[in-house]
């Protein structure tokens, strides 16, 4: 799985009209099951992400994880995060999993991190969304399980 972290100040996603998620301090999270990926990536990346230690502290290091702050996450699914960028000008995304067990593995990362207690908001799956944010440091972090 991939994912691409950033801290923010706040965030919101919409759906046509409709505001499927919003959160204030946290992270937005842009999330992209691959093929062959299982439940082992999204525990992986949900306990690496929920234990992130990027918050500053009162010295004012980054050294406070999501859930010492009462933060909250806007997990987004974004399947070009797997995009092939090596030929031509057109991305590929076939390694990217197939729509139903990415749908699945997307919403069983944001339980995963429901469980681990942290607030958890979602956009929607497939769908075509506006994400909003307003970035915090600005604090963007790329975790991806092929590279553990």
């Amino acid at each position: 799985m991939r994912a691409l972290i950033q801290r923010v100040s706040e965030a919101s996603v919409t759906v046509g009209e409709e505001v499927t998620g919003e959160i204030g301090a946290g992270f937005l999270i842009l999330i992209c099951a691959m093929q062959g990926d299982t439940e082992a990536e999204a525990d992986y990346l949900a306990g690496k992400i929920a234990k992130l230690r990027v918050f500053q502290d009162e010295a004012g290091k980054m050294n406070r994880a999501l859930a010492d702050t009462g933060g909250a996450a806007l997990v987004v699914s974004q399947f070009t995060l797997a995009a092939d960028t090596r030929r031509g000008n057109r991305p590929g995304f076939s390694t990217a999993a197939r729509p139903e067990e990415g749908a699945r593995l997307y919403g069983y990362f944001a339980d995963q991190l429901a469980a681990a207690g942290i607030a958890v908001a979602r956009g929607r799956f497939g769908a075509d969304m506006k994400v909003r944010l307003l970035n915090d440091g600005p604090v963007t972090i790329w975790m991806d399980t092929a590279d553990r």
